[in-house]
């Protein structure tokens, strides 16, 4: 038996999600979960380095170096709760804060940007830390993400049966699993994102509590076409995206000539869009499924999730706490099996998921 931990901070920008995972084999068991609160100003400033702005270098590494100490905070918090020592955990799989997603773009290459302070995260915490874990499978051709659907097959997959898992963070991700064994994945669009963002602009608050405020508007049919023209949605995978394309400037974009809408009936609008946009990918590339699990910061918008299961009448929509993992574990403990895919020296990507020239072992190493 070995201990791993992972760490996720998403394009939500909700927190740092951690576990405590024991792998054997094959079988990964949570067992401890923290999370920490980004604090305003640290939040705002990732926010703003998605895009290019004055001095980004210097901001840039400031940012790294305090979320790092935030991650370091989870881990102790982690160790505390298990009464485990520092040295019986393998590593941390730290994945960082993505502000730039252009992979193939520019050269042929392009490039993925996570931030991340990892030497930093090994200093303070006197663990193995496993970061940078995307740029490999760019550097091979492929989207870099998502990275998630291996583990989904390990954790959720059902011989004989397809299942799919969709991951609602600030974009949103669908893994399926097929009956084969085979796997595929790919990210459907936008997920929290718009929605958290029109809600902070409008209520002041971080994101709409179970969706309430999206159910007490209407939606706007016009908008809600014009959305879903965008041209990302109607692409083959392998393909990923992120708030480089999925952000408010997108969003104001859409809404010219619009005047005097009410701001709740444009959360309705952006809610049933993500809805729709996950609806159907699952409904294009899982057609023989009967199970749809959702994890992520989504499956906690009670609306949208209703709003899936209107969608997908032939499929069972449940959060995946209801299979063994709660929600808002997954991607943290995916990380953490990606950790150890390192130090075993085995790849972490899938070419099916990611369109990468093949298998690829996925990050850099920092020892304690």
């Amino acid at each position: 038996m070995e201990r791993y931990i992972g760490l996720m901070s998403g394009t939500s920008l909700d927190g740092v999600d951690g576990v405590l995972a024991e792998f054997s084999g094959s079988r990964c068991t949570v067992t401890h979960y923290q999370s920490a609160e980004l604090p305003p100003d640290l939040r705002a400033e990732l926010l703003s380095l998605n895009r290019s702005g004055p001095d980004e270098l210097h901001r840039a590494a400031l940012a790294a170096n305090a979320l790092a100490r935030i991650y370091a905070q989870v881990v102790r918090a982690l160790l505390a709760a298990s009464d485990l020592p520092a040295q019986t955990i393998r590593a941390v799989g730290a994945h960082g804060q993505t502000v730039r997603h252009r992979p193939g773009q520019y050269d042929g290459t392009g490039y993925t940007l996570q931030l991340n302070s990892p030497a930093l995260l090994a200093e303070l915490t006197g663990i193995t830390v496993v970061a940078d874990l995307r740029s490999r499978d760019v550097a091979a051709g492929g989207q870099g993400a998502p990275l998630v659907p291996a583990f989904h097959q390990q954790v959720f997959g059902r011989p004989g049966q397809e299942t799919l898992v969709l991951n609602i963070g600030g974009i949103s991700n669908l893994s399926v699993l097929a009956a084969d064994g085979s796997v595929l994945g790919f990210d459907c669009g936008p997920g929290n994102a718009l929605m958290d963002g029109w809600c902070q602009r409008h209520m002041g608050q971080p994101f709409d509590h179970a969706g309430a405020w999206a159910a007490s508007g209407q939606v706007i049919p016009a908008l809600l076409q014009r959305l879903q023209a965008e041209p990302f949605l109607h692409q083959p995978p392998p393909k990923s995206t992120g708030r480089d394309l999925f952000n408010l400037d997108w969003l104001a974009a859409k809404l010219e000539g619009y005047a005097d809408l009410a701001p709740q009936d444009v959360q309705a609008t952006l809610t049933e869009f993500t809805a729709l946009v996950c609806a159907a990918s699952a409904q294009s590339h899982g057609p023989h499924s009967d199970l749809l699990l959702v994890c992520g910061g989504g499956a906690f918008n009670q609306h949208l999730m209703a709003r899936l299961q209107a969608l997908l009448p032939t499929l069972k929509v449940q959060a995946s706490g209801s299979y063994g993992l709660p929600a808002q574990q997954v991607e943290a403990a995916a990380f953490a099996w990606l950790a150890r895919q390192a130090l075993l020296g085995a790849p972490g990507n899938l070419p099916s998921v990611t369109g990468a020239r093949g298998a690829r072992v996925l990050g850099a190493i920092y020892p304690a």
